[in-house]
């Protein structure tokens, strides 16, 4: 967001200062680079300046953007005041937040309206800054969140973590060493040891699992890595027309991989087939589900037309026999 601040109204030293950081600034910043207690006082009644926090101001406006809302509560948290937590994620772009901005300070104190504080003496390799506004470093945001938001979210954040390539100097490893036994910290390590798992399973191991899933609930045995419409599919039921690809970030988190993959589904469906995707996190923690989406997919109720029948019951029979256990 492009803030626009009165040039003629402002000093240029403070004009410089608001638009690097979001249009708000800081009292103490004030004094620094130049003006008086009178001089910031007069600017107030004139409204060039307003009063955000104690000590906190917008210039010129009074329309703040997310990241204003975020630096202007960071500079009421002080010098080593850093943005942390959930607002930390979002502003790394590792979740979504809109709540209070959650700020990590030392020493003691209540949190002020509208800022959420946290006590903590932070060392120097957990802060950094991004667009402007200082905040914890990606391994630290990841430990922090663990210990305000749900397993699931953390493990959401990890991977996005890893997609954006988001790393720094310390690691997450490292920091789980840092803090044994603090809290968040197990939790953590059950998102790292959960993300980490699926990426490591071979294509051969993965089918294996799947294979021995189809077994244990009863389902009918695929074919394996046969083609289809010009593709290798991993595993596919040809009467019913279902045809299973078996994901692994190994193999499938590439651009090519990722257009490739999209461009057989659509082929695939273009030719009346019904793909899907099974992962192995599915297969270990959520086995029910991938378990009732194939047998309605199996028995031809997951794709009906709009008379209310299969489409492929009239042309193939029903599976429903063979997928009783």
């Amino acid at each position: 967001m492009r803030v626009e601040i009165n040039a003629h109204a402002v000093a240029p030293a403070v004009l410089d200062l608001a638009r690097r950081q979001h249009g708000v600034v800081a009292h103490r910043q004030l004094t620094e680079i130049g003006l008086s207690r009178s001089a910031i006082a007069r600017r107030l009644e004139r409204g060039y300046l307003i009063v955000l926090h104690r000590g906190v101001y917008a210039v010129g406006h009074d329309v703040l953007s997310q990241r204003a809302r975020w630096m202007a509560a960071v500079l009421a948290g002080g010098p080593s005041a850093v943005l942390s937590h959930r607002a930390a994620a979002a502003l790394w772009g590792l979740a979504r937040y809109h709540g209070v901005p959650e700020v990590t300070v030392r020493g003691s104190g209540r949190s002020r309206p509208g800022i959420a504080f946290r006590r903590s003496s932070l060392p120097v390799d957990e802060r950094t800054v991004r667009d402007w506004i200082p905040v914890t470093t990606v391994p630290r945001t990841l430990l922090d969140l663990a210990r305000v938001v749900p397993i699931r979210r953390v493990e959401r954040a990890l991977n996005e973590a890893e997609v954006q390539g988001l790393a720094s100097g310390l690691s997450l490893d490292d920091l789980l060493s840092r803090y044994p036994g603090g809290r968040g910290t197990r939790a953590t390590r059950v998102a790292v040891q959960s993300l980490r798992a699926g990426p490591s399973i071979t294509r051969s191991e993965l089918e294996e699992l799947f294979l021995v899933f189809v077994a244990d609930v009863g389902l009918p045995r695929p074919a394996t890595n046969v083609m289809i419409e010009g593709f290798e599919v991993d595993c596919a039921w040809r009467r019913e027309r279902v045809a299973v690809e078996l994901d692994s970030r190994r193999f499938h988190d590439t651009e090519i991989a990722y257009e490739r993959d999209r461009e057989r589904d659509r082929i695939l469906l273009a030719a009346d087939w019904r793909p899907a995707r099974v992962t192995w996190r599915q297969l270990t923690e959520t086995p029910a589900a991938v378990e009732r989406d194939l047998r309605r997919m199996l028995s031809g109720t997951a794709f009906r037309s709009t008379d209310g029948h299969s489409r492929h019951n009239s042309a193939h029979g029903t599976a429903g026999e063979a997928l009783r256990p």
